[in-house]
């Protein structure tokens, strides 16, 4: 029992405490010869680990991996636009702030008028101080830097609000923030300074007044932020693992249209050049299978150098997001482009982007006549048997559908299957080779 009771105090007991030479049991008294100092039990925090695997029924050890890089996994990850923080309007934040440090009180059992304006004042000020000071640094802290973020939203980014002027709002919330702490805490100091209760209350109207007129010049960078993150948690979410159908094309070919009937997205359809002015998203459900289908704004026949930031953002889609093309023609004349431009686009998106998976449809079939539609500002002399190929049944292969009569969008549906379904096995094969690299 003795061996027992000392093992069990050897674990519990601090090595500073000693053990009575008496101890009352249940069972009686149990006489000890001298005190004695047991030492704690400690273990080792700093813990040696490997790993084994079973070969021939004996454990052999084998060398951990250390992980990746976490700015890595950041990078290659989406969807953090949704992550972003709620903004306040900086007339808000002021007025909450203002009305919290209005409720602050001063220190209890200062009998002293003088001391206790002065001790109020002061705790005044550095409660508005500090609660001008935390959100914006809520703000600056959980907004994510450009580094951080997958490609494809570093592109929106920039083409959404021009290059720089996200990291330069930011900036100016943070340069903000710091002119507050050091306003508030010169003002604060200064009204604990004071010599009379009127001087301290002196000193509290002029640091609210100067933190007031600071929010009320430079809170428009608050306001700017907050416009950023309501257009960025708007963008529609792209997912990685799912297979996504990306349509393109010139302008007014009927890219929209078609989206509208092939899933659940409504874009708007007018008779003018980019009426998509954004991406919009829309999904498909085809044998219990979910897909994405994407609008992009439309293409004209130019450099990259001159296109503008809706170009831009169709070949940001396809730079960066795994996905299969829908290229949609018009050879009817109806969208304004003709089908030579049309033809001299196609051909460099795909040779650009020839490694996507691909559908060609011609669409607005039922406007088609038996003569190909020529522009007076075309050749009509061209010897270009591709192109001449091209005015009168567009690509090889190509689809030809009619959204008004609904003519081959049968047909249509059942390759868009077939082309979400071979795209799903990519990202399969694709996710299976990322493991093996990993291991």
């Amino acid at each position: 029992m003795s061996c027992a009771f000392s093992l069990l105090e050897s674990c519990h007991l601090p090595c500073s405490r000693y053990l009575s030479t008496t101890f009352r049991f249940s069972r009686g008294w149990y006489q000890m010869q001298r005190p004695i100092k047991h030492k704690t039990l400690c273990l080792c925090r700093n813990v040696q680990t490997f790993a084994c695997e079973l070969v021939k029924a004996s454990y052999v050890p084998t060398p951990q991996t250390k992980p990746k890089d976490q700015s890595l996994a950041k990078v290659e990850t989406i969807g953090a636009f949704q992550k972003l923080p709620m903004v306040m309007p900086s007339v808000d934040i002021f007025q909450s702030a203002s009305r919290k440090a209005k409720r602050v009180l001063p220190t209890k059992g200062i009998a002293n008028v003088a001391k206790r304006e002065r001790n109020r004042g002061a705790k005044q000020l550095d409660a508005l101080m500090k609660e001008l000071a935390v959100p914006l640094r809520g703000y600056i802290e959980n907004f994510p830097k450009r580094i951080y973020l997958h490609p494809y939203e570093r592109s929106l980014i920039e083409l959404t609000f021009g290059a720089g002027n996200y990291e330069e709002v930011l900036k100016k919330v943070d340069a903000l923030r710091k002119k507050v702490v050091s306003v508030g805490k010169e003002h604060a100091s200064l009204c604990a300074k004071s010599l009379s209760k009127k001087e301290a209350e002196e000193r509290l109207t002029e640091g609210l007044e100067k933190l007031q007129e600071i929010f009320k010049c430079e809170g428009q960078a608050i306001d700017d932020l907050l416009y950023i993150a309501k257009t960025l948690r708007a963008m529609p979410v792209v997912d990685l693992e799912m297979p996504t159908l990306c349509l393109v094309g010139a302008p007014n070919v009927g890219k929209s249209s078609l989206v509208r009937l092939l899933s659940t997205g409504k874009p708007e359809v007018c008779n003018y050049p980019f009426t998509t002015r954004g991406i919009l998203m829309g999904h498909i459900t085809l044998d219990y299978q979910h897909f994405q289908v994407t609008d992009t704004p439309g293409l004209l026949k130019r450099c990259d150098e001159d296109r503008n930031n809706l170009e831009k953002l169709t070949l940001a889609v396809l730079s960066h997001l795994p996905t299969a093309i829908l290229y949609v023609h018009d050879l009817s004349g109806q969208c304004g482009m003709s089908p030579s431009d049309q033809f001299m686009i196609y051909k460099e998106i795909s040779e650009r982007f020839g490694n996507h998976l691909w559908l060609d449809v011609i669409s607005k079939c039922d406007l088609l006549k038996e003569s190909p539609v020529v522009f007076i500002t075309e050749d009509r002399e061209v010897d270009h048997l591709e192109l001449v190929k091209y005015r009168k049944i567009g690509p090889e292969g190509a689809l030809h559908v009619s959204v008004k009569n609904e003519d081959g969008i049968d047909k249509l549906k059942k390759k868009v299957h077939e082309l979400l379904m071979a795209q799903m096995e990519r990202i399969k094969s694709k996710r299976i080779q990322d493991n093996i690299e990993v291991a």
